[in-house]
């Protein structure tokens, strides 16, 4: 089994949240915060601004890890570090080649109220995320391991 270590952003704006729709027909259509691999010698929060760049064509500071996440496909095992991130320019853009490599169709914000509607990764920006966030989230928090439901 290969492993895999990834960070994301958690962007907010006027109270929504940014996501990025990953829609392959007859395969998958959900959403997630924007993130992936870290590469090389890459730091994590370094990963997750450039994760945000490819997939929405937006620029971000990332301030504060919240978040460990771990998944699992049937042979790669992933490490996710969510951190908070600061929106500092740029317009959506979703036509880049790493977003079109990852059947990325669009980036959006979203309130807590239509996040409930959607198929999201991670499922803790179905609910806890907002709770976390008006507490101040505290220290970090772990989020467990799951299997993947697309790959």
């Amino acid at each position: 089994m290969k492993h895999r270590i990834s960070a994301g952003a958690l962007v907010e704006r006027d109270g929504r949240l940014l996501l990025v729709r990953h829609c392959k027909p007859g395969a998958y259509d959900f959403w997630v915060a924007p993130g992936g691999g870290a590469q090389g010698e890459e730091e994590l929060a370094d990963a997750a601004r450039r994760e945000v760049r490819e997939e929405t064509g937006l620029e971000v500071q990332p301030e504060r890890l919240v978040y460990v996440e771990e998944f699992h496909s049937p042979d790669t095992r992933y490490c996710k570090f969510w951190f908070t991130a600061a929106l500092v320019g740029g317009h959506i853009d979703v036509t880049g080649p790493e977003a079109a490599a990852e059947h990325i169709v669009e980036a959006s914000w979203h309130d807590e109220a239509s996040i409930r509607g959607l198929q999201v990764f991670p499922e803790v920006l179905q609910s806890r995320y907002w709770r976390d966030r008006a507490a101040g989230f505290g220290g970090l928090q772990y989020l467990g391991l799951r299997a993947m439901a697309f790959w």
